[in-house]
């Protein structure tokens, strides 16, 4: 890492050449009119700027380049230089002070504008409080109207009206020519413009013509792990690097894949079109018309790929471990996503037919996203050896032993790694190995009581349990509830006894929000779920049509004592049913709950 101190003049054109340009990471420039006329009152008055950062590109693509805004016309130029920090300063300043056409820019209200600026000499040559003020915008036409644009306020239209004004154009300000010219025009209008136009050269065109950036300059050799971490620190714009757009700008400037035409592999192309794919087959995975990233990201998708290439070489013995941290995920190889991401699209494509066989088929009932990334990596890995009836048990097993013992709440990366591994070397023939997932996840009796929001994992994992394992809906009662119907009914989970009914009979009663008073049912029975269950319930019976001792039958598949509802004995229910739940997550987990108290089981 070095220091260095060049001049803005300088900067402003390494910008213009493209010998510094933008890492394609970078989000697009767009300060407002007026953070720029703040800025340039800052250079004017030679106040700390700020330091920029830079890495050198050792004449290499370390990532694709792109200009900075106002200087496409270098597209074509290698970089010497890429900047990571200072976009939003450096290009106001380009093209405030360096190219002759108007700043496109936003006022405070976003609406787009484009601005010329200027210095008010008299303005500048006083005190330095009021610099802000002698710092002029003027739209391109160079006039400032008033009276609904009727009246002329202020006209810069010709040199000769801005010098008799007395408003220096500052896009002229490194152009020597332009500025001998401007001055003599200006100080032969008036004996006085002499004396002002002296004051005016010592303390403003001075200041602005030897104003130094700080500039820290990274080597060619830094890491992209590196780079990645120094943007989200040190960046002023304060919003985080994703690790796609660095690989997005890492894949754009690896030139062994440009196609005949020149064209560079454009990966959020790849992703849109592997998102898509899924999401139209699998909503559980997000909905295209709310945001790419909306459900499964592309963060999900590069980690499975990753955890897929670090077995593989770990297997080759090019690596020495299976992992997709952040640092793996920037060094993986474009040859390797290419090669890699069409199983990982399948095995995602295999991982929403398994999500649906457990009746979780929309985003919101999706207890864990971050859990299908293994689930991916090992299908790609195993391939059809999935289906096997043995590995097909051990991988439902391990998926609800981490829905329900909530085992992927927290740090994950490391879980990702041993699961892969571990499920892999199972389903090969290793009997012994029971996967640690399977090994630590526990489920406590009384966590019934206190799953009472979707925030919880194990909540929507009872609730797809619920419909798994045959449920029927009370209105629409023609047979156990299936994926489909799901979401033709706009299935939910809805309280058995109803909130209204339990405020009046049993006020302070928080177990009515818990999953065990609710159950799965479609919004029409929800309609119905009106005052005591035993009213409802015969409702129900005479809506569907369907004789009272059958109606028990259905109520019974959402693993419910009907007599208890009969009674409207809310506790006989609650204690029942919670009994009826442990068993039901036994089956899931393959293993038996944890009692706090012998006497509770």
């Amino acid at each position: 890492m070095a220091l260095d101190s060049p001049k803005l003049h300088k900067v402003l054109d390494d910008i213009e050449s493209g010998v510094l340009q933008l890492p394609d990471f970078q989000r697009e420039w767009k300060w407002d009119d007026q953070r720029i006329r703040e800025l340039i009152a800052t250079v004017t008055l030679d106040y700390p700027l700020g330091v920029v950062m830079t890495l050198e590109t050792g004449g290499k693509k370390p990532f694709r380049p792109r200009t900075l805004t106002g200087a496409e016309s270098s597209r074509s130029v290698t970089p010497d230089l890429l900047l990571l920090d200072g976009q939003q300063r450096l290009t106001s300043l380009f093209q405030a002070l360096h190219i002759d056409r108007p700043v496109r820019t936003v006022d405070e209200r976003n609406r787009e504008l484009e601005r010329w600026y200027y210095v008010d000499i008299a303005r500048a040559v006083g005190s330095s409080t009021d610099r802000d003020e002698a710092i002029v915008s003027v739209p391109a036409e160079r006039m400032l109207r008033s009276n609904f644009a009727r009246t002329v306020e202020l006209d810069l239209s010709s040199r000769t009206l801005e010098c008799r004004a007395g408003h220096f154009p500052l896009n002229i300000v490194f152009d020597g020519d332009e500025v001998t010219a401007w001055q003599r025009e200006f100080v032969l209008m008036n004996d006085a413009n002499w004396n002002l136009w002296a004051q005016f050269q010592q303390s403003i065109l001075h200041n602005i013509q030897s104003f130094q950036i700080p500039m820290i300059k990274l080597a060619a050799t830094t890491t992209k792990d590196a780079v990645c971490s120094v943007f989200e620190r040190v960046n002023t714009g304060g919003v985080p690097l994703n690790v796609f757009e660095l690989l997005t700008a890492t894949y754009a400037g690896d030139s062994d894949f440009e196609d005949a035409n020149g064209d560079y592999y454009r990966l959020p192309d790849v992703w849109q079109d592997i998102k898509k794919g899924l999401a139209t087959s699998y909503p559980v995975f997000g909905r295209l018309e709310q945001s790419i990233e909306d459900g499964l990201s592309s963060s999900d998708f590069l980690q499975a790929v990753t955890l897929v290439c670090t077995w593989e070489r770990k297997q080759e013995r090019s690596a020495t471990a299976v992992s997709c941290k952040r640092r793996d995920l920037l060094n993986l190889p474009l040859r390797d996503f290419i090669r890699i991401a069409p199983r990982v699209a399948e095995a995602f494509e295999w991982v929403g037919a398994f999500l649906g066989e457990q009746f979780i088929v929309r985003q919101n009932d999706l207890p864990y996203r971050t859990q299908l990334v293994p689930m991916a990596a090992v299908r790609a890995i195993l391939g059809e050896r999935t289906d096997e009836p043995d590995n097909r048990d051990l991988l439902t097993r391990w998926y609800w032993c981490g829905v329900l013992g909530e085992m992927y709440g927290g740090a994950t990366e490391s879980r990702f790694t041993r699961d892969v591994e571990q499920l892999v070397a199972r389903a090969a023939g290793d009997e012994s190995l029971v996967p640690d997932t399977i090994v630590e996840a526990a489920f406590l009796a009384d966590r019934l009581d206190t799953l009472t929001t979707r925030n919880s994992a194990a909540y929507k994992g009872i609730y797809a349990l619920l419909v798994k394992q045959g449920a029927i809906d009370w209105f629409h009662a023609e047979g156990p509830l299936s994926a489909g119907a799901l979401l033709q009914h706009a299935v939910d989970v809805r309280q058995v006894f109803p909130k209204s009914w339990l405020a009046r009979n049993l006020p302070g009663e928080s177990r009515g929000n818990s999953i065990v008073n609710k159950t799965p049912l479609s919004y029409r029975a929800s309609k119905s779920l009106i005052g005591a269950p035993s009213a409802y319930l015969q409702l129900l019976a005479r809506e569907t049509g369907t004789r009272r001792e059958w109606f028990d039958d259905v109520i019974a598949t959402h693993v419910i004592d009907p007599s208890a509802l009969h009674a409207n004995d809310f506790y006989a229910f609650y204690f029942d049913r919670s009994a009826r739940l442990v068993e039901l997550v036994n089956d899931a987990m393959g293993k038996r709950t944890v009692f706090r108290d012998a006497s509770d089981r």
